[in-house]
């Protein structure tokens, strides 16, 4: 029996030293944990190391929570290895080399003795290795599910009780942040809570996708000088880390005095009363103790529409037929096909040469397929035909595994090579930059038809300015290989068009709102109201009404039969500061037909 008096459960986020690994959490949701991961572009990083006790002496079976990350798609040995070394002695298991699946991978035994012990993690490749837990145990069995071990070995106490709020944003993205500012400014006590320790989702230097669209617009022109008080000065997708000025962002939410923040932190239950969330339950990232948080209106921000799942609400996924909506440009047949994710990535210049491993682990690139290029653009495209939930980790890989090859073949072999001689892979993104998951129901689904019917509802609010922008995998990518990773745009030329505020709040839990790319829209209409801009105007409207729900003790729905005019009111006026430089004067139209490194 694997027992807490026999046993010792070591989460790689919890060591003492993460050396040069590096703690993930983004697939939390699907394999349970965050993971360390040895991202060093193709050189071993240095080592992650902790000390532990030993609970009796004892002949202890060593077992490693693992996968081999390019099984999925080469039978050659993968680069993800890597070795644990217990009191300075390796054991003699290479890990990471078993299933593509996680899973517990054995390494032995080691005979300990009463007392503190020191582990190490050691990287063989520099490509990616990962795992989640190490586990020594005098118990026979092999390990289980890794939440129930936590909690078993751990002692983790009760969530901690962190108060009552009039709003609790879930969501750190540009729309959760909007969400939140708005509603502080109006005197809203609100919770923001963001599983990352970063924010601004996808504009941040975590993913590295510029904003797009416009502000002040439409309607209601005062609504985005809020973005531009934190937005960053500087277009562009895939470029330093600087350009995306994180740091921005983080003192705009800390100069809000009604904001609570909690950073790595990710909603992972949710308690109802009724059709109402009571409170959402969030778990530390790499401790896993959980705090509770009480609310009157929430709003979900997350891009996943996690909390909106956890709630119960019902949601969507995918392109739907015809037949739903009656749209021109749907499939005869429903699927799964989603906007894909970019894992973008870029070289810099030397002044000499710079070597790159020779590789026979990736895909065939050849010199028809290889890219000669410096940096992953947004048409580096990859997962359209996944689970962008289910399979968001592979979605992830892939992108890497696509930019290791590309880059590995056009440094070692291309007619290319001599160019590139002197550029250095010097970054690739870790994370996901999604364009779309799931999709929750609001009172009203804006759909294709009201975009190119120009349907103007009363209830018209935040002013979309993006083409619907529909991708597809790149036919001659796809016709090469098996999961096409280059895709193309699709544009339908649209005016600044006023998105319902019914998209915005949920049909099935009475006190949510939602903001960002997974509002109550079709999978077609996404492809207008999903870029940045567009996302932190709606955050900024839910914040007003969610100040109005705390005035008036109202639902969110409410807001919209019986206290509209409140909300064009405050729509009117906006909650950001016309006064401050305007910065947000770039990629103001959709750039998608132009397939440049320089978007």
């Amino acid at each position: 029996m694997i027992e807490r008096d026999n046993s010792i459960l070591l989460p790689g986020s919890m060591f003492r030293s993460p050396g040069g690994w590096i703690s993930d959490p983004q697939f939390m949701e699907v394999m349970g944990s965050s993971e360390l991961l040895a991202h060093g572009l193709g050189k071993p990083v240095g080592d992650a190391s902790t000390t532990f006790e030993a609970p009796q002496d004892g002949e202890y079976n060593v077992w490693v929570r693992t996968k081999n990350w390019t099984a999925y798609w080469s039978d050659k040995p993968g680069p993800g290895k890597f070795t644990i070394i217990i009191d300075g002695t390796p054991l003699g298991e290479v890990f990471g080399t078993g299933s593509p699946e996680w899973h517990w991978q054995p390494g032995g035994k080691i005979r300990l003795g009463k007392g503190r012990h020191g582990l190490a993690v050691h990287d063989l490749d520099g490509f990616d290795a990962r795992f989640d837990s190490v586990l020594l145990t005098l118990g026979g069995d092999e390990p289980g599910d890794i939440d129930a071990l936590r909690r078993a070995l751990l002692g983790l106490p009760k969530p901690e009780f962190k108060g009552r709020f009039d709003f609790v944003v879930v969501g750190g993205g540009v729309a959760g942040m909007c969400a939140a500012i708005s509603a502080a400014r109006l005197g809203s006590r609100v919770a923001l809570v963001q599983d990352r320790k970063v924010y601004g989702g996808n504009n941040s230097s975590e993913v590295r996708v510029g904003l797009g669209g416009r502000l002040n617009i439409g309607r209601f022109p005062s609504l985005g000088y809020l973005l531009n008080e934190f937005g960053p000065a500087r277009k562009g997708n895939a470029r330093p880390a600087d350009v995306y000025e994180d740091e921005k962002k983080a003192a705009a939410i800390a100069a809000e005095k009604n904001i609570t923040a909690f950073t790595g932190y990710r909603v992972t239950a949710v308690e109802k009363d009724g059709a109402r969330i009571k409170a959402v339950i969030a778990t530390q990232v790499d401790n896993y103790r959980e705090i509770r948080l009480e609310g009157e209106v929430f709003a979900d921000c997350t891009g996943d529409a996690t909390l909106g799942v956890l709630a119960g609400a019902q949601w969507a996924m995918g392109r739907e037929s015809k037949d739903v909506y009656g749209e021109p440009s749907a499939p005869e047949s429903p699927d799964g096909i989603t906007l894909g994710a970019s894992i973008q990535w870029y070289s810099e210049p030397r002044e000499t040469p710079v070597a790159f491993p020779d590789i026979d682990w990736g895909l065939p690139i050849d010199e028809e397929t290889v890219q000669n290029a410096r940096r992953g653009q947004w048409y580096w495209e990859v997962g359209m035909r996944d689970d962008m939930i289910k399979d968001a980790e592979k979605i992830r890989d892939y992108g890497m595994y696509v930019a290791y090859s590309n880059w590995s073949y056009l440094k070692n072999h291309s007619r290319f090579r001599d160019e590139v001689a002197c550029e250095d892979f010097t970054w690739l993104s870790f994370y996901a930059g999604k364009r779309e998951s799931r999709r929750l129901f609001g009172d009203h689904i804006l759909t294709e038809n009201d975009l190119r019917d120009f349907v103007q509802y009363p209830d018209g609010c935040v002013s979309t300015s993006w083409y619907i922008d529909d991708h597809e995998p790149d036919p001659e990518n796809a016709a090469r290989f098996r999961d096409p990773w280059l895709s193309r745009g699709r544009l339908t030329p649209l005016d600044y068009y006023p998105i319902p505020f019914r998209c915005l709040y949920n049909r099935d839990i009475e006190n949510m709102f939602m903001a960002g790319r997974d509002i109550s829209v079709s999978h077609l209409a996404l492809g207008t109201v999903r870029v940045m801009r567009t996302c932190a105007m709606e955050g900024e409207v839910v914040g007003m009404a969610a100040d109005i729900c705390r005035r008036l003790d109202c639902t969110p729905r409410q807001v919209y039969q019986d206290h509209f005019g409140q909300l064009k009111a405050l729509m009117n006026q906006g909650t950001g500061d016309p006064a401050k430089p305007y910065l947000q004067t770039y990629t103001l139209i959709d750039t998608t037909a132009e397939r440049s490194e320089n978007c």
